[in-house]
């Protein structure tokens, strides 16, 4: 395909390796040629390269022949590696033929080369070069740079980031229409030259005009260079005056005729930016004359000197120039900068001696950080001046230069530090207009008789000079609306009554001490580490949240926010009781939500009454002894840390739910909450009167209130009749009376009278048969009499779980509950000391003296009798911990059919345990080590514990293990007569094993 202006197929190799002589050289050649393109020099030689074609996917650019007649921007290299001289590739050398009128090409069409598209091989498919055509990468036939086509081969993605020397000479330097030419001037063939037809076998890439220019409009200059060369289309795009109307050339190489080559061809440029571009005032001057629709030029990093400002005069629509850290005139003589269309003129961090602007029109002038000793202004229409940083400047010139602005409205002359008042009184004086003032780091001005009428915006951070008596005249300024007093050390109080003030800051004034604001429109304010300030008063309609953390000294608050939201007075350790009337009804703050007093140490007594407060916070108010909160709509309360609350009242709140158990001094409560489902007063040691009105408490968790007395349950009992879940372990100080009262509740399914001094259960079987759950753990004076009514007289039919843990009952009342009750499915017995055997006989219920009257299900008034048919629900049975018991026997006769997991741990003494339940999947008996029988029958065992079993022989395990079909876990941790050899035994009789834990094994 010999068209200049045509897209290579992608070769593709077959198989085989390419050796690491290929590679080195393949990496060689393509680093060759990147240089070559970085130095814009398309007659870069590269070496021949002998042997196979590349052996992986690149894409082929064939790119039209160059002239050396028209040659374009570098001629800095005169020759290659081959001694040739190497002219410069031009404009007209990469796009001429897409420039130049239609004309015949050899036996094609002009029109159907124009046509043509990207066209990529299949893999496999060999470039029509291998077939004895000797093309150039430029689509001719030439003896003077011979290179084979697979020595062209580049990755556009690769270009150098910063260099557009190759990428900016692809355009042509006229409008010419003049032929690509071969070494001998002649025009080229392109259908001689061995290209092939645009219809031959392949995939074409064809995008429409309209929608390449639409994704070229999304590509900065340097990929619209790199676009440019894939094809013909492509490169017709890339040059659409469309894209170049705004050249950004900053920090990039370009050399001079390039630059006026491009100026020429778009003149219509309207921004352009030569920041960091070396010998950027020359480019200028010299292609000033192709400039003249320009609107913002960017400058920087070089020397500008008189005649760059004085030919900005070419270019009449400039409106906006940026100079940016140059050296601005010869450092000798005054720079003028004179032009009648400049809107927008910026100088900054540059160097001068003396500075003169006259510019009839300019509107904005910044300075910022430019160091000068004299700036003369001639600017009648100027609005905006900023000489941030001037440090060269003296008052006088600061002040010749404001006044000469009649119509200024925006005056920053921060960090100039001779600044002294009489300039601010005769800059107001003279321009009285000004809305913008930022006057920061002036130690010399303190604002006083400095009258801005028009000021809207003030910035005052760290005037040292700043006092108490400069709010006079910054209230002079009724339209005022954002004032900054950040750091003004000697500022000690600010009294404001402006009307349109709505952001304020005052950060680090350690000398602060009163704060009085008033704005119906007030709604930022910004107070922070001012260590001295003890009073503030804010009346504002606008303000929603006000922050005020950390003010350790702040003792007085006055509101008058009817909109306020949100407040945080976090460590403000001075506030005193008085605040509470603030944030209640009728102290200013109607729509207050969110209150936040954390660690607010000088509270003691908090009494809120609040029909809008719905979040409350007293984290860390440890002074604090008295609370009443009287909020109907409190839905969320924080009391960490107050740990002397002695008096709690929450009456009435919306709280859902509350947790009072880390207030271990709280004696009195009273709760009258609607809403509260769940009330936690665990920990309240001393709580001994409770009043608790929740009609819709369904749990109550009193644990450890070792004071409360009975009057207190029985009040609780009627007032909430839905409690489902009651925890009264350790309280000591339930009686019998208080028991009784729970036949109130009639939904009560839980019961915890653990660590209790119970002696009879009496009440709790007459009050609760509709009980589910109870505990009884660590309960010392239950006798075994206490527990007759649950198997003699079926009390709490309805009982599943039961808790004996740590209780005196003897070895018969156990028997007998796990006999006759065959209900239970949790049964915990650890740590009971009386019992010595678990022992199930075949023949149904043990001897148990039951009254004639009753007669359990399926069963007959029999002694020593119970039907054999009746299955038990027994499923976890935990004995862990009983020392004195020896022996555990059930056999398939007990009719334990669901029991699943049975737990004998620290059964010290136990010796014998034989088991046949066909449910059971769970056994532990680790740290049994008296443990010498064990005899299973259980097919569904599948996990086994015997940790530190230290009797256990091997036989025996091997023998229990063998009717355990599915047993996966076995641990005979510490078990020292199992020896790991027999492990591969126990696999053989019990082949489901997964996991052996072991000591012995490593």
């Amino acid at each position: 395909m010999a068209d200049g202006g045509r897209m290579k197929g992608v070769e593709g190799a077959g198989g085989g390796a390419v050796d690491e002589e290929e590679r080195n050289e393949d990496v060689r050649v393509e680093e060759e040629l990147e240089l070559a393109l970085s130095l814009g020099r398309r007659g870069w030689h590269l070496p021949v390269r002998q042997g196979p074609a590349l052996r992986f996917v690149n894409w082929t650019a064939v790119l039209p022949e160059w002239n050396p007649d028209v040659a374009g921007s570098s001629q800095a290299a005169e020759r290659a590696s081959s001694g040739q001289p190497i002219p410069s590739l031009g404009f007209h050398d990469m796009f001429g033929g897409i420039l130049d009128p239609p004309r015949a090409v050899g036996s094609v069409e002009a029109g159907d080369l124009q046509n043509k598209r990207l066209r990529v091989r299949r893999f496999g498919e060999e470039s029509p070069q291998h077939f004895g055509s000797s093309a150039t990468p430029f689509g001719s036939e030439s003896s003077f740079l011979p290179i084979p086509d697979e020595n062209v081969h580049f990755k556009m993605s690769r270009f150098p980031e910063h260099e557009l020397e190759f990428g900016l000479s692809l355009f042509p330097n006229d409008g010419g229409s003049e032929s690509p030419k071969g070494v001998n001037n002649e025009l080229i063939d392109a259908e001689n030259s061995g290209g092939i037809n645009s219809d031959d076998v392949g995939i074409k890439m064809d995008f429409s005009d309209d929608l390449l220019h639409l994704i070229f409009s999304f590509l900065g200059q340097k990929d619209l260079c790199r676009a440019g060369v894939t094809c013909k289309q492509w490169r017709s795009a890339s040059v659409h005056a469309d894209f170049w109307k705004c050249l950004i050339f900053e920090n990039t190489r370009i050399s001079l005729q390039n630059f006026v080559d491009i100026c020429h061809r778009y003149q219509n440029v309207r921004e352009l930016n030569l920041h960091g571009v070396i010998n950027s005032e020359t480019l200028v001057l010299e292609a000033i004359m192709f400039l003249r629709h320009l609107k913002k030029l960017t400058m920087g990093k070089g020397q500008l000197g008189e005649a760059f400002f004085q030919a900005l005069s070419e270019c009449p629509l400039l409106n906006t120039l940026t100079v940016t850290d140059a050296s601005i005139g010869s450092g000798i003589q005054e720079v003028t900068v004179n032009h009648d269309g400049l809107r927008e003129l910026q100088i900054l961090k540059c160097r001068a001696l003396r500075i003169s602007v006259r510019c009839s029109q300019l509107q904005i002038l910044s300075l910022r950080r430019t160091s000068m000793a004299h700036v003369s202004l001639n600017c009648p229409q100027l609005l905006e001046l900023d000489f941030q940083a001037c440090h060269k400047l003296s008052d006088t010139a600061i002040r010749q230069a404001a006044t000469a602005c009649p119509l200024l409205t925006e005056l920053d002359m921060s960090s100039c530090s001779c600044v002294t008042d009489e300039t601010l009184r005769e800059i107001a004086s003279s321009c009285p207009n000004i809305s913008v003032l930022d006057a920061s780091n002036c130690p010399n001005i303190s604002f006083e008789s400095v009258r801005l009428p028009m000021l809207i915006d003030l910035t005052l951070l760290s005037c040292e000079g700043i006092t108490s008596a400069s709010m006079a005249a910054i209230a002079y300024s009724r339209l005022l609306e954002a004032l900054q007093l950040d750091n003004c050390s000697l500022l000690t109080s600010v009294s404001l009554d402006l009307p349109n003030l709505k952001n304020i800051s005052l950060v680090h004034l350690r000398k602060f001490g009163d704060l009085n604001l008033r704005s119906p429109v007030l709604s930022y304010i910004k107070v922070s580490r001012c260590s001295a300030l003890h009073r503030v008063s804010i009346t504002s309609t606008a303000l929603q949240k006000l922050v005020l953390q950390k003010q350790e000294s702040l003792s007085s608050l006055t509101l008058q926010c009817h909109n306020l939201i949100d407040v945080d007075l976090s460590d403000c350790e001075s506030l005193t009781n008085a605040i509470c009337e603030v944030f209640s009804d009728g102290g200013g703050c109607p729509m207050l939500r969110s209150l936040i007093l954390d660690n607010c140490e000088s509270l003691s007594i908090v009494e809120l009454n609040s029909s809008s407060l719905v979040s409350l916070s007293l984290a860390g108010c440890r002074s604090m002894t008295f609370l009443r909160l009287s909020c109907p709509n409190l839905q969320n309360v924080n009391l960490d840390g107050c740990d002397h609350l002695q008096s709690a009242a929450f009456c009435p709140v919306g709280l859902e739910s509350l947790n009072l158990g880390i207030c271990p001094k709280l004696s009195i409560l009273r709760v009258d909450a609607p809403n509260m489902s769940i009330l936690e007063l665990k920990g309240c040691g001393v709580l001994s009167e409770a009043f608790i009105n929740c009609p819709l408490l369904t749990s109550l968790d009193a644990s450890f209130c070792r004071q409360l007395v009975d009057d207190s349950l029985c009040r609780m009992a009627e007032a909430c009749p839905l409690i489902e879940h009651l925890i009264l372990s350790s309280c000591l100080s339930i009686s019998i009376d208080g028991l009784s009262s729970l036949h109130c509740l009639h939904k009560l399914s839980l019961l915890d009278l653990s660590y209790t001094f119970l002696i009879n259960l009496k009440p709790i079987f007459d009050s609760c048969p509709q009980l589910k759950v109870l505990k009884l753990s660590a309960c010392k004076y239950l006798s075994d009499s206490s527990l007759d009514a649950l198997y003699r007289e079926a009390a709490l039919p309805l009982l599943v779980e039961l808790d004996l843990s740590y209780s005196s009952i003897g070895q018969t009342a156990i028997e007998d509950l796990l006999t006759c009750c065959t209900n239970l499915v949790n049964v915990n017995l650890n740590g009971c000391t009386n019992l010595q055997e678990l022992v199930f006989e075949s023949d149904g219920c043990r001897s148990v003296d039951m009254p004639v009257d009753f007669c359990p299900p399926n069963s007959a008034p029999v002694k020593n009798e119970i039907s054999e048919q009746t299955g038990r629900l027994l499923e976890v049975l935990n004995c862990t911990g009983c020392p004195n018991i020896k022996k555990v026997v059930i056999p398939s006769m007990a009719n334990f059919l669901l029991l699943s997991k049975i737990n004998l741990n620290l059964s010290t003494n136990l010796k014998e345990v034989d088991l046949m339940c066909s449910n059971l999947h769970s056994l532990n008996l680790s740290n049994c080590s008296s443990l010498e029988i064990l005899k299973l029958d259980c097919p569904r065992l599948t996990n086994l514990q015997l940790l530190a079993c230290t009797m256990l022989q091997e036989e025996e395990l091997e023998s229990a293990v063998s009717h355990c079909s599915a047993l996966e876990i076995l641990n005979v941790h510490s078990c020292p007569k199992i020896n790991a050899l027999d492990f591969g035994r126990l696999r053989v009789v019990c082949p489901s094993l997964k996991r052996i834990q072991s000591s012995l094994i490593s």
